[in-house]
């Protein structure tokens, strides 16, 4: 009978209520992630990605000449949806690590007679590999961190608009006393009234001259 074979351990995840990756701020979420690019930049990291309401950045290290690491930290700015602060930063940093690997490669010669012929003459190839990676969960990293980019914020403080006000329903629809109708306005005659002409005034007759008096004879005496 062939023994059990052991399966690996999943590594243990405990879900709590620390405050360990989290911090809450009074700034909004843009202020936030701002304040968080500019902490990142100022202790070396290299910002691959920086929006609104996410910042990534990576930095380097090389502790051994045959080793190396880095690591990745990512920054999400959300609104708060309960308390007093407008804003929430989730934070989490990936450490992965590297070693050196060396594969050496011997050069083939071909003889039609003995057929192919390896010879201890070749290069050797150096590579780095990846051979581990892990979410970093220290908690004084994180606090480092928060520390950092509590010293950039603004002083002026962003604050959302209100919201426009909007009329309310009636709790009791059934009891809303009934407004009277507006009265109705007699729709506007498109008819076109004729038009009344004065009469046309004609100008007087000449007056007719009196005729001339006659002149009278003179009687003999």
């Amino acid at each position: 009978m062939l023994p059990q074979k052991k399966h690996p351990r999943l590594a243990s995840e405990a879900f709590d209520s620390s405050n360990t990756y989290s911090r809450s701020y009074d700034h909004s979420p843009s202020q936030t992630c701002e304040a968080a690019r500019r902490a990142l930049l100022s202790q070396g990291f290299v910002v691959g990605r920086a929006e609104g309401d996410v910042v990534e950045a990576r930095k380097y290290f090389q502790p051994r000449d045959e080793s190396h690491e880095q690591v990745e930290f990512r920054a999400v700015c959300m609104p708060q949806l309960r308390g007093e602060q407008q804003t929430v930063v989730f934070v989490n940093a990936v450490q992965d690590r590297y070693a050196l690997r060396k594969s050496n490669t011997s050069a083939s010669l071909g003889v039609s007679a003995l057929g192919s012929l390896s010879l201890p003459i070749g290069s050797t190839d150096d590579s780095l590999v990846k051979v581990a990676s892990e979410t970093v969960q220290e908690e004084a990293f994180y606090k480092r961190f928060f520390a950092v980019l509590s010293r950039f914020l603004p002083e002026q403080i962003e604050r959302p608009a209100p919201p426009a006000a909007t009329a309310q329903p009636r709790l009791f629809p059934m009891f809303q006393v009934p407004q009277p109708a507006p009265a109705e306005t007699a729709p506007a005659s498109t008819e076109q009234q004729p038009v009344s002409q004065a009469p046309l005034s004609l100008p007087a007759p000449p007056a007719e001259a009196a005729p001339a008096p006659q002149p009278v004879p003179a009687q003999d005496e």
